[in-house]
């Protein structure tokens, strides 16, 4: 039985093969066609070898940033991160950056497939270890740079969501929520913190990200759980509580199904108008380039969206064996479709004074960007405009700028919130920096 060796310089030729033998299929609509409530859908074009088309990981130029909107100005609010994912802002305004990626692998089968996802995943620059910790971020005189930072937390779990109740902070662990007393203005949190309740984890653990909210009056969470394969093929049974919101009663740490059929939600958020939960979803791939969209929806307390069934309502996936016809039949039709691949992870309502009325109420989407589309989709920020609580227009650009002209990525956009002046902040897992978007001062 023969050894195969595979050096770095190895690694590189493969990837750099397989992605030019892979991107003959190629998008035949324009990317818009995938946006909006009543997304394009063509048939699905399968190939052989699957669509991979990765920007290599740059990171920025000194004296590069993003781009916005006229008006607006970016500058970073703090950088030298260690692959920086999640925020949350505390009431005193201090930033709590989840410093993460996914568990080392439990999983001791090889496969060719897992193998060649690994390096693809590595050239993306999502291959680093994670730093398993949380970091305050404090900007004390409001120039809009943090000038300390402190290690909140540490030795977690591929941390990932925050939620603030009363006096307890609750971190979404890959595996668990945790909890944990606070006191305002505390810089380290000690303590192993108080298990919750468990999270869908164990070996496979394919979409490990877990993010949470807290419902508006503290009584329960939300959190997150993606799907642990792309369409079923590792076994529905061990898809248990994932492509799922779930929902835990903090009185009872009673966990219960409270949306399923999601393939791999994200971004969890409150609409400001309608009151209701909302959430972004990275939906199938490998079914071509013009399918299958990313989206954003509000979720329903007990409803099925489709995974691994169908997508977008009755449209059936014909690689999910057995098929479920009844379950297709009561599938949830997403609310608005966010491009083809786009990896569309956060997601928030803006609800500040500071950034140009028009935002208001609308939401903003962090696009971590495409690897099975040709060509590329996502790496930047979108703004979605809201009425009444709906969408109400086309997506607009926000922040930009994340791809070179070569076709590299410079950063790539994760989670996205809004700061205590009412600012954008986004964090940048490449760049390993958190952006800060607000007014460019007047002269």
């Amino acid at each position: 039985m023969y050894k195969i060796i595979v050096t770095p310089a190895l690694a590189g030729i493969i990837v750099l093969a397989l992605s030019l033998g892979a991107c003959a299929e190629q998008a035949r609509l324009p990317a818009e066609a995938g946006f909006g409530p009543q997304p394009t859908l063509p048939p699905p074009n399968r190939t052989l070898i699957p669509t991979v088309k990765v920007a290599p990981a740059k990171g920025w130029p000194a004296g590069v940033a993003p781009t916005a909107p006229a008006g607006l100005t970016v500058n970073a609010f703090a950088s030298g991160l260690d692959h920086p994912r999640w925020m949350h802002v505390l009431p005193n305004g201090d930033v709590l950056v989840a410093e993460t990626n996914k568990p080392p692998s439990k999983n001791d089968g090889f496969s060719i497939k897992a193998w060649l996802t690994k390096l693809v995943m590595n050239r993306a620059g999502a291959g680093v270890p994670s730093a398993n910790r949380i970091t305050l971020l404090r900007d004390a005189d409001g120039d809009g740079v943090a000038e300390t930072r402190s290690a909140f937390l540490e030795g977690l779990n591929s941390p990932f969501g925050m939620a603030l109740v009363g006096n307890n902070l609750y971190v979404a662990n890959t595996d668990a929520v945790l909890r944990f007393p606070y006191k305002t203005g505390e810089t380290k949190l000690a303590g192993p913190g108080v298990k919750i309740a468990d999270l869908p984890a164990g070996p496979i653990n394919h979409h490990w990200t877990k993010d949470l909210i807290a419902r508006r009056d503290g009584k329960r969470l939300y959190a997150t759980a993606g799907s642990n394969s792309n369409v079923g093929e590792n076994g529905i049974e061990n898809e248990v509580n994932r492509a799922a919101v779930l929902e835990i009663d903090l009185a009872s740490g009673n966990l219960r199904l409270f949306a399923s059929g999601l393939r791999n939600p994200n971004g969890l958020a409150w609409q400001p108008q309608s009151g209701a939960l909302w959430v972004a979803v990275n939906e199938r791939d490998e079914l071509g380039s013009d399918l299958v969209p990313d989206y954003m929806t509000s979720v329903k307390d007990g409803g099925f969206y489709g995974w691994p069934y169908s997508y977008f309502g009755s449209h059936v996936d014909e690689r999910v064996k057995p098929q479920r016809p009844d379950l297709v039949a009561k599938a949830l039709v997403p609310d608005y479709a966010l491009g083809n691949h786009t990896a569309s992870l956060g997601l928030v309502f803006y609800e500040g004074n500071l950034l140009p009325k028009r935002y208001a109420g609308g939401a903003f989407v962090g696009q971590h960007g495409s690897w099975n589309r040709n060509p590329r989709s996502g790496y930047k920020v979108i703004f979605v405009p809201f009425k009444n609580g709906n969408p109400a227009g086309p997506p607009e650009d926000f922040l930009s700028g994340f791809l070179s002209a070569d076709g590299d990525a410079l950063g790539r956009p994760v989670g996205v919130t809004v700061d205590r002046a009412g600012a954008l902040l986004v964090a940048d897992d490449v760049g390993n920096i958190v952006w800060r978007v607000a007014p460019a001062a007047k002269k």
